[in-house]
């Protein structure tokens, strides 16, 4: 299984191997021999001339001759060999006699100006990336005497329009036609039994495709990336299928599968692809429908669907795979029924338009990434039947408000709700053993250990709270002061990392060794954009221990009695520090003053 980023890779390491090859070919010290202003090596033992590469590249029209002579002696030119005309930038047209049986590897890569070349009926291979590059060729015809497309031979070809395949042709390897964005229209004779990996990827003008009754095999991402594509129909040959085959195909309205194959099946005009004796989903696009009878949707079914707006998943589907809704940017809402129990890593991660998503109480755990950049999603309830939530489950929903974990929850990832830079509100409920939000707190603490492990604007920190875990504030950009109270032990690595408008800390204790924080706590944090307030006395302290010390700014204050709330107290006198009345309450410590008599330092946010 390869993804778009190890597909590029592999493309450029092939092409490398390729270059490579042709570089190491340049060196070798045959008899290279120039005749007509074509380079050949010859073989006096069969008398047999290949074409090869000289001192000067290729240009214009070439017309190869049938036989050459030379010294007296007659030759047969049977090869076009490796690298013969790489990076001939100049070269326009060739000509290839019916004596040549062999293209071999490289013969034509980067020919950029190439725009016609006629292969005879004679040749019987065409080797590995022989025409890779050639951006200037409109047309080609595969001759009935070629049994297979090797890996890479068009790839790259942008201006090829028309490509006529003989009827002999049994495979089309990988990325044979991969990048030739301007095919509208292919037919694939019936000789071929297997498409490989990527072999139409990026032949984005590409409409339609029809695939033939002797095909066994449709290789990973053999129609990636064909964005034009509206239709398909899989014939009833067809018995393997790869992952991202027609993935990115935007414009795919109509999948069809012969009513005769015995492996896949698009029952109930669904516009699927489903395995059958799994009743798996496997493939979907915009216009699918999900039948009743399917009990899973399969990894990456509708990666990247960007045009899929909505979705009705049915009673019958159990799981939701991995990758299942990954990208689908279109997608406003789901609603998962009550029979599905697990949803895979990154199911619908990056569904920047999914505003809602109920989560039924038949669901026991939420993987890894499972609602990742779902950026619109505003809220989300945590059923009492999950008990797992996987690292980043959550991660950067920019737009999420509020969070309830339910009783069962005993397990929550790293980075579940980070980045989640809207979050105001952070519920667990009472009845839950392994974690709390004690105290109306805002923020999730691991009972146990009392350690706040994830928190929000919104937080403030328990008395007895004794540990900030490792990335528990990070990415939370719209915090902009904290106070670190007198039993705080611990701090995580990261606690604080990318809380970008962070501009008050307020360390209360006055020896700082106690937070029990390593260099780290303040990984990925600007301190130097943060005003560090500590007890009278201790900044010589603060200034001289790591990462305190990496605060630019530390100010002694008289901490002493300052309380984290919110104001809401109604007839109450507001002082700044100096003692001097204010109207309303200023960001940072004031002095309210009650009804009552009694006065309360309090930081507000």
């Amino acid at each position: 299984m390869a993804t778009g980023g190890q597909k590029n890779i592999a493309i450029m390491n092939k092409k490398f191997i390729l270059t490579v090859l042709a570089f190491v070919l340049s060196l070798t010290s045959w008899a290279e021999t120039k005749i007509n202003g074509i380079y050949y090596e010859l073989d006096a033992s069969s008398k047999t001339a290949s074409v090869t590469s000289g001192d000067d590249k290729y240009s214009g029209e070439v017309t190869i001759p049938s036989t050459v002579s030379y010294k007296g002696v007659s030759y047969t030119v049977t090869s076009i060999g490796y690298y013969a005309f790489y990076e001939s930038s100049s070269l326009t047209g060739v000509t290839i006699p019916n004596s040549v049986t062999s293209i071999e590897e490289v013969a034509f890569m980067e020919c950029s100006s190439l725009t016609s070349i006629t292969i005879p009926n004679s040749v019987t291979s065409i080797g590995d990336g022989a025409f890779w590059g050639c951006s200037s060729l409109t047309s080609i015809t595969i001759p009935n005497s070629v049994t297979s497309i090797e890996d890479y031979t068009f790839n790259d070809c942008s201006s090829l329009t028309n490509i006529v395949i003989g009827n002999f042709v049994t495979s089309i390897g990988e990325s044979a036609f991969n990048g030739c964005s301007s095919l509208t229209s292919f037919i694939i004779p019936n000789s071929v039994t297997s498409i490989g990996e990527y072999a139409f990827d990026g032949c984005s003008s590409l409409t339609s495709i029809e695939i033939p009754n002797s095909v066994t095999s449709v290789g990973d991402s053999a129609f990636q990336d064909c964005s034009s594509l509206t239709s398909v129909t899989i014939p009833n040959s067809v018995i393997s299928i790869g992952i991202f085959t027609f993935h990115k195909c935007f414009d795919l309205t109509s999948i069809t599968v012969d009513a005769g194959n015995s492996v896949y099946d698009s029952r109930e005009n669904c516009n699927a692809i489903i395995e059958t004796s799994s009743n798996t989903l496997i493939i979907g696009c915009k216009n699918s429908t999900i039948p009743n009878s399917v009990t899973s949707i399969g990894g990456y079914a509708f990666y990247c669907c960007s045009t899929l707006t909505s979705i009705e998943i049915p009673n019958s589907v159990t799981s939701i795979g991995n990758k299942a809704f990954n990208y689908c940017r279109g997608l406003k809402s789901v609603t998962i029924p009550n029979s599905v129990t697990t949803i895979g890593n990154n199911a619908f991660s990056y569904c920047s338009s999914l505003m809602s998503v109920i989560i039924p109480n038949s669901i026991k755990s939420i993987e890894y990434s499972a609602f990742e950049r779902c950026s619109s999603l505003t809220s989300v309830v945590i059923p009492n039947s999950v008990t797992s939530i996987g690292n980043s489950a959550f991660y950067d929903c920019t737009s999420l408000t509020s969070i309830t974990i339910g009783n069962s929850v005993t397990s929550i990832g790293m980075l579940a709700f980070s980045s989640c830079s809207s979050l105001t509100s952070i519920t667990v409920d009472a009845g839950n053993t392994v974690y709390d939000s004690r105290e109306n707190c805002n923020a999730i603490i691991e009972t146990s250990s009392n350690t706040l492990i994830a928190g929000c604007k919104n937080s403030t920190i328990p008395n007895s709270v004794t540990g900030i875990g490792g990335d528990a504030f990070s990415g939370c950009s719209s915090l902009t002061s904290m106070i670190l109270p007198n039993h705080v032990t611990r701090i995580g690595s990261s606690a604080f990392h990318s809380c970008s408008s962070l501009v008050d800390i307020y360390a209360l204790r006055s020896d700082p060794s106690l937070y029990g924080c390593g260099t780290w706590a303040f990984y990925g944090f600007n301190t130097s954009s943060c005003t560090l307030h500590v007890p009278t006395g201790s900044k010589e302290a603060y200034a001289s221990t790591e990462p305190w010390s990496y605060f630019t700014n530390i100010v002694e204050e008289d901490l002493s009695g300052i309380e984290e709330m919110e104001v809401k107290s109604h007839g109450a006198a507001y002082y700044n520090l100096n003692g001097q009345r204010i109207t309303q309450p200023q960001r940072g410590i004031n002095i309210v003053r009650y009804k009552d008599g009694t006065s309360r330092k309090i930081l507000v946010k």
